[in-house]
């Protein structure tokens, strides 16, 4: 059967509220024009510069934006000479980690908007496989032993492995039942989660005050080296996941829908988990585990512009660069030491998860 035209799909079911025999009677959400939708992807894409700017002039030592153009021009071969103090501070250490934290942001945030499309539930985040724990197992064996390789790379390679064992273990006779896959993310991140404990407990001062604070989040270690890897990588690893859109929108209508309509389940939540898993790898290896964002910037992005994947997941990608970029000024100006980024993350999302739950639990209510 050939698959129906992408517009010709519906983004997905929605439910809530009770018909007058009391029995919760199905409701279709206001509808999104896609004007509107390309308004809101334009304007965020123009906000993530904007972020992107002040975060630059933003620190211990501002600096104007005429002066940070300025540097921009003069590394870029537009003009011949600028301040040598605001050229290494712009160009040395700001920009590299501004841009660091914007592709991480997106990574988190489109990995997050692809594992709840493909789980079909609005509280799964990027870490649910295990690839965080199992990230955090490979930097801890890079700092307690002495291995050939660098903690970014060990720390991709674990969650990948992490994320490989989960996929492995959750396979029952010949299917991977969803909930089957989300225990057996439960056990692998325990198991790393302990190993990694076990780092932190025989570790010296300096080994566990190194783990701690990569565990913590941070961009503080930014280097141009990460950024000509990580921010290449990103772009390609949204825009694939962006083609699986309309696949996604399929999917959330049900296993045996999506089969009717021409698209297999079970490859396509392997592609997705393995390009969204990839995606979270790479951006823990170089921040360390920055929370919420996975979980709390797809949800903004969907009550924006509708369920519809096709818009959801680039609308995750420039919310998050901004939100992390907004957060990790916030974390080195907030104290006169830099504070872990996923602090500022958690103290923004917290709040944010409980007006959720109590508005998913209004609507449980009103149907049981």
């Amino acid at each position: 059967m050939t698959p129906p035209a992408p517009s010709s799909i519906p983004a997905t079911r929605s439910t809530a509220g009770r018909g007058d025999d009391g029995v919760s009677a199905p409701v279709v959400p206001a509808p999104v024009s896609n004007r509107r939708r390309a308004v809101l992807l334009v304007v965020t894409a123009a906000l993530v510069l904007v972020v992107a700017v002040v975060s630059i002039m933003v620190g211990a030592y501002v600096i104007p934006v005429g002066d940070v153009l300025k540097v921009l021009a003069a590394k870029t071969g537009l003009t011949d000479s600028t301040n040598s103090l605001n050229t290494s501070v712009v160009w040395d250490m700001r920009l590299t980690r501004v841009l660091l934290a914007g592709a991480v942001g997106a990574a988190l945030a489109c990995s997050g908007a692809a594992y709840q499309g493909t789980f079909r539930n609005p509280l799964v985040e990027p870490f649910i496989l295990g690839v965080s724990a199992g990230a955090a197992c490979g930097a801890g064996l890079a700092v307690m032993v002495d291995v050939p390789l660098s903690m970014q790379v060990m720390a991709f390679i674990f969650g990948m492995l992490a994320v490989w064992l989960t996929y492995t273990l959750s396979r029952v006779r010949g299917e991977r039942p969803t909930v089957t896959l989300i225990l057996a993310g439960v056990v692998v991140g325990s198991f790393f989660s302990a190993v990694f404990s076990l780092f932190q407990y025989a570790g010296t001062d300096e080994q566990l005050r190194r783990l701690v604070f990569w565990v913590m989040g941070g961009f503080y270690r930014a280097t141009w080296n990460d950024v000509v890897i990580v921010v290449p990588a990103t772009v390609i690893g949204c825009l694939l996941l962006w083609r699986f859109g309309w696949r996604l929108n399929v999917l959330s209508l049900g296993d045996d829908e999506a089969r009717s309509l021409g698209v297999d389940p079970e490859p396509l939540r392997r592609w997705v988990i393995v390009l969204a898993t990839a995606l979270t790898a790479l951006a823990v290896s170089v921040s360390g585990i920055i929370a919420w964002v996975g979980l709390l910037v797809p949800h903004a992005a969907r009550m924006m512009v509708g369920p519809d994947h096709r818009f959801v997941i680039p609308l995750s990608a420039t919310l998050g660069a901004v939100f992390v970029m907004a957060c990790d000024v916030l974390a080195r100006t907030i104290h006169t030491g830099e504070v872990p980024i996923s602090i500022i993350t958690s103290i923004l999302g917290a709040p944010y998860l409980v007006y959720l739950l109590r508005t998913r639990a209004t609507h449980l209510g009103a149907s049981s």
